[in-house]
This record gives structure tokens, C-alpha cells and sequence, in this order.
């Protein structure tokens, strides 16, 4: 019998075009690389129509939202990454998590990917997206990437200690994954599920 590969589901977590921000996701997943047994993914959530969350079942919606939140739910890890709007996290990122079950993220390894226009907001990941996820009981590794213009050059990814945190950050989540899946629970139940 054949090994699935658990899947680290990188999450492009706004409706631009994709540029430096996806480069910093593909910097990262380069971290591990060559796992054999690791598949790797990217969701960029432009790719898709995501209704807006109003409460409905998700099969009532007409649209991609069904089967995004399908695949995010499938995924046995995440990196998340967002850039920084108005100090915080982009709405498109909360539309998505508010659709998704608390289930879904429920015990599962994540590490956050920020990017802002100055140093002014490093710490809105930490305040603003970390909360969210702590209330869907993921296990979100300590520390954070948080990306600048002055990282890339031409639109790519050019600062090399940038390129090893993201590395390491994508090496952190597996980590975090596995000492999950053969340690048990990382923690209590999120509130929500009490």
C-alpha cells in the first residue's frame, strides 16, 4: 500500500495578480523541496470567484467557493500569506476563512507570510490574522515572515536572508505537522469546539 503525501497548501491570500508576494510562496515551498513524502500546492485566491460568506450551505453558492473551501479543507498544513491592507490581513483571506468549517484548520500546522509597504505594520499578522486562527484551533508556528519592497529587485525575491526565513518557515510548519500527526493533539480544543 502506497503513502499518501500530506499536502502543505500554500494560500496566495489576495485577488491581485500574482507578483513578489508569490514569489516569496514559491521561496518558501523551495524549503522543502524533494520531500518525497510531501506534496505542496498554491491557492491564489484570484484564481477563483469566492462568493461572499452571507451564511448559506456551501453547496448554495453557484460559484468556485464550494470547491475552494474543499481543497483548503483537504490540505493537511498551510502557509498563509497576505499582504498587509489597512493593518491587517485582506478581506478576500477573511472571506475565504469565513467560509471554511472550524474543523477544517482545526489541529492543523500553519505559518504566516506578511508583506507591507513599511516596517509600521510587521506586527498586524501577529494581532490580527494569528487571533483568527487560534479560534479554528490551528497550531500556528512562533514567528512570522514579514516581507518589504526592499526584499525584491525587479520582482523577485533578491534579500537572501529573507529567502532562508521563508525556508525555514516552510521546514517549521512540517515540523510542527509531524510532531502533530505522531505526538496527537498540540493543545486543547479551540473554544468554538467546547
Amino acid at each position: 500500500m502506497t503513502e499518501v503525501p500530506a499536502t502543505l497548501l500554500a494560500i496566495h491570500g489576495t485577488v491581485t495578480r500574482p507578483g513578489r508576494l508569490h514569489q516569496a510562496i514559491e521561496a518558501a515551498l523551495s524549503g522543502v523541496e524533494g520531500d518525497g513524502s510531501l506534496a505542496s500546492d498554491t491557492l491564489h485566491l484570484g484564481d477563483y470567484r469566492i462568493s461572499f460568506a452571507d451564511g448559506r450551505p456551501l453547496s448554495g453558492y453557484d460559484d468556485d467557493t464550494e470547491a475552494v473551501v474543499e481543497r483548503v479543507v483537504a490540505a493537511d498544513m498551510y502557509l498563509i500569506a497576505t499582504p498587509v491592507f489597512r493593518a491587517s490581513f485582506t478581506g478576500a483571506l477573511k472571506n475565504l476563512l469565513d467560509h471554511v468549517p472550524v474543523e477544517g484548520l482545526q489541529g492543523k500546522a500553519c505559518g504566516l507570510i506578511g508583506m507591507g509597504a513599511t516596517d509600521h505594520h510587521y506586527l498586524s499578522i501577529d494581532a490580527q490574522l494569528r487571533p483568527v486562527l487560534a479560534w479554528f484551533g490551528a497550531h500556528v508556528v512562533p514567528g512570522v515572515v514579514y516581507l518589504q519592497s526592499r526584499h525584491f529587485q525587479d520582482g523577485l525575491l533578491a534579500d537572501p536572508q529573507a529567502a532562508e526565513d521563508l525556508q525555514s518557515l516552510a521546514r517549521s510548519v512540517v515540523a510542527l505537522h509531524r510532531a502533530i500527526a505522531f505526538g496527537g493533539t498540540a493543545g486543547p480544543a479551540p473554544l468554538a469546539a467546547r
